[in-house]
Parts: C-alpha cells; structure tokens; sequence
C-alpha cells in the first residue's frame, strides 16, 4: 500500500508539473506575443512622435481688449489660457497629484499595481471599465491618441508614456497638463477654469478652491459645482483627505477647507463669455486671419488691445438702439400690418403659397399669452413666432407688448437659429453708427446694427448705400480746394434738364434764385450741388472723393452731386473727419497693440489743404446752426455735419464732428425700400447722433476748432456775396482761403437790384 501510495504521489506530482511547464508555457507565449505586439506598435510608423511635445502649442483664446484695457471679447476654438509653470502655485500641483496620481513623482510613467487592478476591474466586466492611467499617461492620451478603447490603443499609450518621461522633466509633463486638460463648461486648464469658477487667477486660488479644482479632471462635466454643487463638494474633500494623506496640508488647514461652503464666484459674466461688442471681435478675427492665415486664428492665443473706448462703444449701441425703437414706433413698423377676417383670410393664405423671398406677410392664427407665443401660417407651413425674442416688438410708449390676436398680419422672416419651425419679426428698418477720433484715425465705437451677433453683416463697414446729400460736401470741399468757388460764391436755384435728368429740390416743386453756396450747402440746396458739380467737374470731384477715403465705385456722372453712388458709414466718417483734421487724412484704424507690440500708426497724408478744409468745417457748422441739421444743436459745443437722405427715403443719413470725434449714422432697410413718410436724414438720424455724441463727449471742455493761417474775414453783401459797402447794415462776416476773398464792392441801396444785378452778371461776358 506504502509503494501504492508513492506511485500516486509521484503520478500526481509529474502532472502537476506538466501543467505547470504548459502554464508556464503558456504565459511565456503569452507574454512573447505580447513582446511581439509591443514591438509592433513601438516601431508603427504612424506612431506620433514624442517630440512633438517640445513645441507646445495648443488652442489658445485669442483675448480682445477695450482701450483701457478691459475685455472686450475671445476668439477661441478651446477656451485656454496657457500659463508658466513657475505662475502655477505648488498647493495646485499637490492638489492635482494628490487627486489623479499619488505616485507621480515616483513612477516613471506607469502605475503597474493601478494597472493590474484596472485589469482585473476590465476583466469582470468583460470591457474596458477602467484605465489606471496616471498623468503621464493622460497627457498623452490628450495630445497623440485617439479616445477608442482598444488594446492596441492601451499599447501605445504605454510606450509613449515611457518616451514622454525619457524627454521631459516630471514639471514639464505637468505643465502640460494642468494647461491642456478639460474642466467644463469650454475650459481648458487650470487658469481659464480659475477664472471661470472663481473669478481670479490660479495664483490666487485657496486650498478649497485649489481641492475643488483637481478633483474635476475626473468627470469635469458631472462634476461641475454649477450643476452638481453636491457631488462636486463630495469630489473635493476625497481631494482633501488624500492631500492630508499624503502631508501635502495639515489637518486644521483640510478641515476649514472641507467645512467651508462651494468658493464660487456667481457674477454673469463667468457664466458667458463677455462679448460686449461683437462687430470688433468679428473685424479682429478677419485682421488676424489676413495676417496669420485663416486656419492659424483659433491657436494664436493673442491679446489684442483695441482703440474701442468702452463707454463710447456701450452709448452708441444704446443710442442706435433706442433711435430705432423710435422710428418703428412713429411708423408703426411693430405694429400688425392689418387684420383680415372671413374671405380676406383665405385670400392672403393664397398670396402666401404662391409668395416667395426672405421675408413673408404671414397670419396669425393663435396667440398663447402665457408662453408669450403666436403660431403663424405661412401658406406652405406654419411656425412659431417667439414674442419674448422681440425687443423692438416688445415697446410702446406703455412700455407693453402690442396685443396680437387671430387674423391678424405680421412681416417676418424665417429663423433657423431659434429652432426648426421658428421666425423672426422682420419690422423695421436696420442702422450702423461708428466714431473716428479724427487726430489719429482711431475707431472709438462701432456698431453694425441692432441686436449685432457674431459673424452678422456689419452695417457700418460693409453694408454700401446712397449718402443722398451727405455726399454733397466732397463735391463742396473739390470746389473751395479748386480756388474758383468761395462760401459766398452764388448760384441761381432754378429747374434745369441735364441730358433727360431734371434734379428736383427736397420740396421738389419751389426754386429760390439766386444763393450763396453757405445757403445752399445748409439747405441742402440739390439743383444749385448738381450745378456746381457740373463746374468743378465729375473727375475733380471724385479725385477729391479718393483723398477723403472714399473707396467704393462712384458713377461718373452729374448725380453723383446728390449721393447716388453708394458708400459705406465707415467710408462717410472717415471723409468727415479728415475736415475737421485740418485736411489731413488717416486711414481708420482699431488694433492698438498685438501681443505687447504696438501696431504701426497709420500714416497721415495731405487730402485737401488746411484752409480749404477750415472752410468745409465752417460751412458745415451752418448746416447745424441755421440748416437741416438744427436739431444737432442738442450737443452745446462747436460742431459741424450733414444730413443726407436717398431717392424715396430709403436711407437717412447724418455725419457730424466736433474737434475730438467724428460719427457717422445710417438708417435703412437691409432690402431697400421706404423708410416711411417724412422720415428723413434731419428726423431719423440725427437725434442717434446727437444723443451719443453727448454721451461721448459728457465731461470734456468743449474745443473750438482750430483756424488755420491763410484764412481771412471779409464783410460781405448777403444777396451778393460781394464785399459789403461801408453802409450796408445788412453786412455779414465770410471767411475765405486768402487770396479768394471778393474784390469787387456790392450795389449800394437803390443803384440797382441786387437779383438783377446777380442775374447781369451771371451773363456770357458779365462781369
């Protein structure tokens, strides 16, 4: 029985050898295969390349600035702020390592025990569950891979781990991480996600807020304080208690951090990205793109300081704002169009189906109160029109909402970006306003539009439309500059035909004789600017309208006297504010600095002479003392300017300036048509003028403007334009470009007429 047993053990024990030589086998394979399939992947081509790492440049928010420095906007793909290792404070660095990687400064890239558990973990669940990844291995996760969950994929995380360790110092590997990594909310990194949730720099972050912060990494989006203050409170003392553990703070310092409530900065702006004038981030990222190239924009990361002045900025948008509020409410243009029963219902639905364009006359067919919403029949479908959206349908003079009911006809458009079935009101006409300091060319405001967003079409620098008579004073200023024509040089105000155009005045049927060009320009006088086009010349006058920085195409032709050629605001204010620069024109500019560099200061170049441009100024100050322009008279310092509307009231201008600032505004439909009965430049634009230009200017002494050497007065007859005699009382002071003053004396009383006078001498061969 003894040899019996013996026998067994020995059977029992060359079994388990065997089967612990085909384990052993088997792991051998195993692990040869496993060899093999590293040495595959570590020798892939496609593998990326570690040193990729030493040229960190990651999506970075490029950051727009007002002039004084406040933020005016972003451009980013990913919201990133990179910062210096050296900024980052150590209490960050312990929190994070505390919170993803406890061995960091140990391993060398890999956590093996992490590994195995996370395999056993995958092994239960028959998937990938868990990744054991330490920080190492999640920067590379975030800069070379692929976020599939494969082994091939586990592989070449693994050796680039290793490589990424080999090249880089452990601080190097964390700087990229604490930049590179997702927080929530479109953060990346720990500055950007500081500011957001805080409010401050991560240089100023506390152990709690420090905690809060690195235990994000984990889920940023099911972690976020803002949604799940609960589970990110439970995250962030887990991050404690391991800091305590690992003696990175002491337990009183852990516990005050843990007891104290969320550290959360609540204020609007960390909740949205502070786009307070979009049309400039718009105008920066068109520069940036011209200069940089287009697909280099989202990672540039810059700071650009612009020459927006923040106030400025925030009054002209108000000032357009409520002047096109205004408007809609003298017209109507909120208002239903009409309001239809019976057959008339069923007639307009026809016109709808059968109607085609942007916008549609669509009808109401319910209208729930409490939702604030109207569906609307559009005759090939219906929509929804959200009354809460509409800021200019939403006032009248009771601050109420128009009551809308079934039958009832409104203009709208359709509006995808409000959802599949949505539409806008389209009613009321649209405007731009931008202000140039005229010394440097510098753009203080810039608005295109009411209700601006990002990436709309900006009115004041692309939209082109007739100036109407706020063209008249290039043609003007191409007359005082050519010596032949003065302020006081007259022209007879009568119906003419040139080649089948009759030119007709605004009143379009009275005619006033005989008017100095002062009268005429302030009137806005149209037959006497035709025919003082038709003297200076088409091509004198658009060399003229070339200096001033007028660059669209202008028609040669006589009505270009009276704005038919279209032109951008930016283009108009430009123009003016070259007057009031004593003739000298600088190219518009609004990016300050670029990185800390200043940008080069546009260059100034002579347009038309100083006294010429003296002159201009002088006579456009009539226009808003004694002409068109009086209701500009509100801003209580020496100013100057013109209105200007478009055939049919289509467009209704007024470009103005004083010594420190020139501004431009147009009101108009963006598919032309009538503006409404009696709305003109003087009624439409010039109180939006007015009003900002008093908020713009609010506190500055008021300047006069400076008279050049070279001009002089003269006292001259007001019928005449010739030099007064010495009794006349009627007598006014003009003043001239020196040498272009009058030499000739007036009629005394009762030597002759002075019309006919006027008339003689107007004569082939007068004198």
């Amino acid at each position: 029985m003894a040899r019996d047993k013996q026998r067994k053990q020995k059977r029992r024990a060359r079994a388990l050898l065997v089967f612990a030589a085909a384990l052993l086998g088997l792991v051998f394979a195993a692990a040869g295969a496993l060899g093999v399939a590293f040495l595959v992947v570590a020798y892939d081509p496609d593998l990326p390349r570690i040193q990729r790492l030493g040229d960190y440049d990651p999506p970075r928010a490029t950051k727009i600035y007002f002039a004084d420095g406040a933020l005016l906007g972003e451009i980013f793909r990913e919201r990133r702020t990179v910062v210096a290792m050296e900024r980052i404070p150590r209490l960050l660095v312990q929190a994070v390592v505390a919170a993803e990687d406890a061995q960091f400064y140990q391993h060398r890239g890999l956590d093996y025990a992490g590994m195995l558990r996370a395999f056993f973990a995958n092994l239960r669940a028959g998937r990938f569950a868990q990744g054991g990844s330490t920080i190492t291995q999640q920067v590379v996760k975030t800069f070379f891979l692929s976020p599939e969950r494969t082994l091939r994929r586990k592989m070449q995380e693994v050796i680039l781990a290793r490589r990424l360790e080999r090249a880089l110092a452990k601080d190097e590997i964390l700087h990229l991480y604490l930049n590179q990594i997702y927080l929530g909310h479109g953060r990346y990194g720990f500055e950007e996600a500081a500011r957001f949730y805080f409010g401050h720099s991560i240089e100023k972050l506390s152990l709690a807020e420090a905690a809060l912060l690195a235990g994000l990494p984990q889920a940023p989006e099911a972690l976020t304080p803002l949604r799940h203050p609960d589970r990110a409170k439970r995250r962030q003392v887990y991050v404690l208690e391991q800091m305590e553990k690992l003696g990175a703070v002491d337990a009183a310092s852990a516990r005050a951090a843990r007891e104290a409530a969320l550290p959360l900065a609540r204020t609007p702006s960390l909740t949205a990205s502070p786009v307070q004038a979009p049309e400039i981030v718009d105008w920066v990222q068109a520069l940036l793109a011209e200069r940089y190239g287009a697909d280099r924009v989202p990672y540039l990361g810059a700071r650009v300081r612009t020459s927006i002045d923040a106030a400025m900025q925030s009054q002209a948008r108000a000032a357009l704002e409520q002047g096109l509020r205004a408007l809609d409410e003298r017209q109507g243009y909120r208002k239903p169009l009409r309001h239809l029963e019976g057959k008339a219902i069923a007639k307009q639905l026809e016109r709808l189906r059968q109607s085609r364009g942007p916008t549609v006359e669509a009808l109401v067919i319910e209208v729930d109160t409490k939702s604030r919403t109207a569906r609307l029949d559009l005759g090939t479908r219906q929509a929804t029109l959200d009354l809460t959206a509409e800021p200019r349908f939403a006032a009248g003079k009771s601050g109420e909402n128009p009551p809308l009911r079934s039958g009832d006809v409104l203009r709208v458009r359709a509006a995808p970006e409000r959802g599949k079935d949505a539409v806008a009101l389209d009613m009321g006409p649209q405007g731009a306003l931008v202000a140039i300091e005229p010394s440097t060319g510098q753009v203080r405001a810039l608005v295109g539009g009411y209700g601006f967003h990002a990436g709309g079409f900006d009115r004041a620098r692309q939209a082109r439309r007739q100036p109407g008579s706020a063209f008249k004073p290039i043609t003007y200023a191409a007359a005082i500059e050519s010596g032949r024509f003065t302020a006081a040089t007259v022209l007879v105000d009568s119906p003419e035909v040139f080649a089948s155009w009759k030119p007709r005045n605004y009143d379009a049927t009275s005619f006033r004789g005989p008017l100095r060009l002062r009268v005429a320009l302030a009137d806005s006088v149209n037959t006497i600017a035709v025919k003082l086009l038709g003297e200076v010349g088409v091509e004198a006058t658009i060399a003229t309208a070339r200096r001033l920085g007028i660059a669209s195409p202008l028609d040669r032709n006589l009505s270009l006297a009276l704005g038919a050629s279209a032109v951008t605001p930016l283009e108009l204010a430009s123009a003016f504010g070259t007057f009031a620069a004593g003739g000298r024109r600088t190219e518009p500019s609004f990016v300050v600095e670029i990185d800390g560099r200043l940008e080069p200061a546009s260059a100034k170049r002579s347009a038309i002479s100083a006294q010429a441009a003296y002159v201009m100024v002088d006579l456009l100050r009539s226009v808003i003392e004694d002409g068109t322009g009086r209701a500009a008279r509100r801003v209580a310092r020496p100013a100057a300017g013109k209105t200007g509307t478009s055939d049919d009231h289509k467009d209704a201008w007024f470009v103005g300036f004083t010594p420190d600032l020139c501004a431009a505004v147009w009101i108009g439909f963006d598919e032309p048509r009538p503006l409404g009965k009696g709305e003109a430049g003087g009624r439409a634009a010039v109180p939006i003028w007015t009003d900002f230009m008093l908020g713009a200017h609010a506190g500055r002494p008021a300047r006069a403007f400076r008279q050049p050497a070279g001009i002089v007065s003269v006292r001259i007859d007001p019928a005449t334009g010739l030099r007064a005699p010495p009794e006349m009382a009627e007598a006014i002071d003009e003043i001239f470009v020196s040498g272009t003053e009058p030499v000739e004396v007036a009629p005394s009383a009762g030597e002759i007429d002075a019309e006919t006078f006027l008339l003689e001498q107007m004569k082939p061969g007068g004198q």
